[in-house]
């Protein structure tokens, strides 16, 4: 799958994903490949990407850079205050505000 994550200012993540985990308003839910088509609001919450094999690119706030990866298997967790998820054709858009700390890479 293909997501994209987006905040008013700047482009967060992009790239090829397994799972991403998302706080939804009604819920916590999980997207896998081929999920049903979804719109749908996201509360502050923690945001869990699971990467697939392929180039990524993500926001360092740290070091307030883009940096790439093609590591597979990494999760990369990230606090939101809300936003937005659409998920169509294996294609997902996050539109998230308050990024409140650095993707924490990790397995």
């Amino acid at each position: 799958m293909d997501i994209t994550i987006l905040t008013p200012d700047k482009e967060v993540f992009k790239g090829k994903v397994v799972s991403v985990k998302v706080p939804g308003s009604a819920g916590q839910f999980q997207v896998f490949k081929n999920h049903a088509p979804i719109v749908s609001s996201l509360e502050h919450g923690l945001v869990t990407l699971v990467t697939a094999k392929g180039e990524h690119s993500y926001y360092d706030i740290e070091s307030g850079t883009i940096k790439t990866s093609e590591e597979a298997g990494k999760k990369i967790n990230f606090e939101i205050q809300g936003g937005f998820i659409e998920v169509l054709n294996n294609n997902i858009s996050l539109l998230v505000r308050g990024l409140k700390n650095n993707l924490e890479n990790g397995k």
